[in-house]
């Protein structure tokens, strides 16, 4: 069966729209904007350079999850911030249709049109995440997040991090690490519309201090140890 990849980046940018501008005018939301909970740095440029090395689509959005989380689902507790909860439902509502909706219906139609075709879709949907988290070191450089009762995506998840490690040994690589792949999530839900025959989905979490200090080089070893990963 042939193998399609397929490539996401949920939280690329911090971009406010004109409109919702005056939600981030205090010191504390504009603190809460320019950091992580801002966004995913560096997950884009990583996003962008996997799709061009590897020559597959990427479908990336760059609206702050602080308006709207395109990785949650709709009611999840923090699906809205505290700087955008408050909003009447109007309001959220149009959130919801101009951001959240068209994000989500275009993967999930890219998935649909290519499992149409007879192919298995290999959904990479690319994070990044803090070095720490409060006082806690996160002892990781890459994470692979999957649902362990998917047994495609263990066995996938499981030859990618042996290409990782044979790549640079020195890489401190871990499965479902610094967060759970079956928690809520854009991968979770597409797993309820696509068996494990025709879909494994993956979230690749990469540390900030990596993008930071090696964007190109990760980006290369990145790229190669999928490529690899999927030919296998």
């Amino acid at each position: 069966m042939k193998q399609v990849l397929i490539l996401s980046c949920e939280h690329g940018g911090n971009a406010v729209p004109p409109e919702y501008a005056a939600l981030f005018h205090t010191q504390r939301s504009v603190k809460a904007l320019a950091g992580h909970r801002g966004m995913d740095a560096g997950a884009l440029a990583l996003a962008e350079a996997l799709s061009s090395q590897l020559k597959a689509p990427l479908y990336s959005a760059t609206v702050t999850r602080l308006l709207v989380d395109l990785n949650r689902s709709v009611g999840h507790r923090r699906f809205f911030s505290e700087f955008s909860r408050f909003l009447d439902q109007p309001a959220r509502d149009c959130l919801i249709e101009a951001h959240y909706e068209p994000h989500r219906r275009r993967v999930t139609e890219a998935i649909s049109s290519t499992v149409d075709r007879g192919c298995r879709v290999c959904h990479i949907a690319v994070h990044s995440f803090a070095p720490r988290l409060g006082s806690r070191e996160r002892r990781a450089d890459i994470g692979l997040l999957y649902d362990s009762g998917r047994l495609p995506e263990q066995a996938f998840c499981a030859r990618w991090q042996r290409n990782l490690r044979t790549a640079n040994s020195s890489l401190r690589l871990r499965r479902n690490y610094p967060y759970l792949g079956k928690s809520d999530g854009f991968t979770t839900h597409l797993r309820r519309l696509f068996g494990p025959r025709r879909y494994i989905g993956i979230e690749l979490e990469v540390n900030q201090r990596l993008l930071r200090h090696a964007p190109s080089n990760t980006a290369r070893l990145v790229a190669q140890s999928l490529a690899d990963t999927l030919a296998a």
